[in-house]
């Protein structure tokens, strides 16, 4: 099985090393990622500007670049011609954080993903839920236990996984959770401060508690120290508003 390992935290960060030796034993692994962080780049792809994949050192028989671009440009580029392997599935993370509930509309992690998924082949995003890398070596035990999984027992054609870890020791982990996206509040207001001339410059506020964090959900998952591994696919259409939609233009 040929595997492509991509990340929005950058070619560099534990999480993506991690990961890649984790699934070495299970197939051919490439990995191609961002040259930096570039976390919470959603689904974006650059179309104005060229960009640039930078070969980088790997185990033998192996391709590994950075490239100056987002998740979704490393995963687009990897399959649309830049790697030698022909992918049979992609595989992003392990992020440095969680990726629950609305986060995923804004995840670098998940798009990679679902750019995978776009592109015809099953794919999985891996999220650690802790700012710390103290149990990254417990979730990547948990990828490879899970991607191992999918090697006998494929997923259907529009299905995407989003997997959060619990920030415990693999032998702490409760368990497997089939678990819907819960729902967060709203984010926190944005922080305004000055740069040296007296402007005001603005960061993006923290994201919101949960809102909807009840049973069934990953945020309840992930609190009672199960993986929480959800189900997701990118038709974004409210199917059970469309007759009320066309009665109400009629």
């Amino acid at each position: 099985m040929n595997i492509l390992v991509s990340n929005d935290d950058g070619y560099r960060a534990e999480g993506i090393q991690k990961l890649a030796a984790a699934l070495r034993p299970l197939g051919n692994i490439t990995v191609i990622a961002p040259d930096r962080n570039r976390s919470a780049a959603s689904n974006s792809l650059t179309l104005e500007n060229p960009l640039r994949a930078y070969p980088e050192d790997a185990p033998e028989g192996e391709e590994h670049f950075s490239v100056n671009g987002t998740p979704t440009d490393c995963v687009h580029l990897a399959l649309t011609g830049l790697i030698t392997n022909n992918a049979d599935m992609v595989v992003s993370g392990i992020n440095h954080g969680a990726n629950l509930g609305d986060d995923v509309l804004y995840s670098g992690t998940v798009a990679a993903a679902m750019e995978g998924r776009f592109l015809g082949l099953p794919a999985i995003a891996f999220s650690l839920v802790s700012s710390s890398t103290e149990n990254m070596d417990a979730a990547a035990q948990v990828a490879f236990d899970i991607v191992a999984k999918l090697e006998t027992h494929q997923l259907s054609g529009d299905t995407i996984l989003n997997v959060n870890i619990p920030d415990l020791p693999y032998s702490d982990i409760k368990g497997l959770k089939v678990t819907r996206l819960g729902r967060r509040h709203m984010s926190q207001p944005s922080i305004p401060s000055q740069d040296p001339k007296g402007n005001t410059l603005y960061w993006i506020g923290p994201v919101g508690e949960e809102q909807d964090g009840g049973e069934g959900t990953d945020f309840d998952a992930i609190r009672n120290g199960y993986v929480s591994i959800t189900p997701i696919h990118t038709d974004l259409t409210q199917h059970q508003s469309l007759q009320e939609l066309q009665d109400w233009i009629a």
